[in-house]
């Protein structure tokens, strides 16, 4: 938990938050039955890799919110695309599961979007979706993948660049 207590967490309007006011939020909003989405991106540029980490909450009667944060590392420690897409899905698993044992949220509540493609569509990622899948439902999460992904490839894409 403190890991994530550490990190400057944004909101979609561009307001630096705690992240106990984050988790505030998230109770209310999954009490009114919304659902949480959980995406990572990651963008490489220069000597750097910039990581954004997406908590989106929809649905129930407030509508759409989300809080992000980023953290960039040397290019070198995440080189191929496989290791790079890797940290991705476990950046996202990391704060499912702080929310699940810290937090007492459930599976059910979260729904974590991956930047990859299905394993049919042969591009970069789509070789990598089935292992991908497979970590995330090891944590007895669900997940989905692109082109319905839209916490990673839309709001998490936006904020990695």
């Amino acid at each position: 938990m403190e890991v994530l207590n550490c990190k400057d967490w944004i909101t979609g309007s561009g307001n630096h938050v705690v992240f106990s006011d984050v988790i505030s939020l998230v109770q209310e909003y999954v009490n009114c039955g919304s659902k949480i989405f959980i995406g990572s991106d990651s963008f490489v540029s220069g000597k750097e890799t910039c990581f954004a980490t997406t908590l989106c909450l929809h649905g129930g009667r407030y509508g759409g919110r989300y809080f992000f944060y980023k953290e960039s590392l040397p290019k070198n420690m995440h080189k191929l695309l496989v290791t790079r897409i890797t940290e991705e899905t476990r950046r996202s698993i990391e704060l499912a599961e702080i929310l699940m044992t810290s937090h007492n949220f459930r599976c059910e509540d979260m729904e974590l979007h991956l930047d990859v493609s299905p394993f049919n569509a042969n591009n970069g990622t789509s070789r990598l979706s089935d292992m991908m899948k497979g970590y995330v439902q090891g944590y007895g999460l669900s997940c989905r993948l692109k082109p319905n992904a839209w916490a990673s490839q839309s709001v998490a894409d936006k904020h990695s660049k």
